[in-house]
């Protein structure tokens, strides 16, 4: 005997609900892991294509930070330019940062990149910031902020490193002057 298709359904869900409401036992939940909390984001609050000087007082003098004054860290003659460096009066501190400039004179134009960073020759534990020039007014100083590495290794010093358009790289050393 044939049962029509629409009785052999409807006898099919009538059978599984009366098991559903026979079983005196709860459903077993389905097992999912733990969804792991996101990892706190370290830039959370901090935009990156934000202007790092905004609201500086370029006319006041140095560039903003502090009070203007600035330690000079020295002259030094690298290849045929003759650079000058000097970085914010402040604390060198370990995890911190230093606002670092050089003023360049010699062949400008031949000046691809200039790059700072605070430590070691090798730049090992260090982070090189790329310098811009902050100032159009003065096209020969170029600014950065550099990261004191952590730990700040002993006779650390601010490496300058000058990138012309061939390729080459000039890089010199200036004393911290920390004390």
């Amino acid at each position: 005997m044939k049962l029509p298709l629409s009785l052999v359904i409807l006898s099919l869900a009538s059978l599984a609900s009366l098991a559903v409401l026979g079983c005196d036992k709860p459903p077993t939940p389905a097992v999912v892991a733990p969804t792991p909390a996101p990892a706190a984001d370290p830039h959370a609050g901090h935009d990156h294509a934000a202007d790092p000087h905004a609201g500086d007082d370029h006319a006041a003098g140095g560039h903003g930070h502090g009070d203007g004054a600035v330690i000079a860290l020295g002259t030094f003659k690298l290849g045929t330019f003759e650079v000058t460096v000097t970085r914010d009066v402040g604390a060198i501190t370990a995890g911190g940062e230093a606002a670092i400039d050089a003023t360049l004179a010699g062949q400008t134009a031949n000046v691809s990149a200039v790059r700072f960073w605070i430590g070691t020759s090798d730049a090992k534990g260090s982070i090189k910031a790329k310098a811009e020039i902050e100032d159009p007014t003065q096209p020969n100083r170029w600014h950065t902020h550099a990261e004191v590495p952590t730990p700040l290794p002993p006779n650390a010093q601010v490496w300058v490193e000058i990138e012309v358009k061939s390729g080459e790289k000039l890089a010199a050393a200036f004393d911290l002057k920390i004390s």
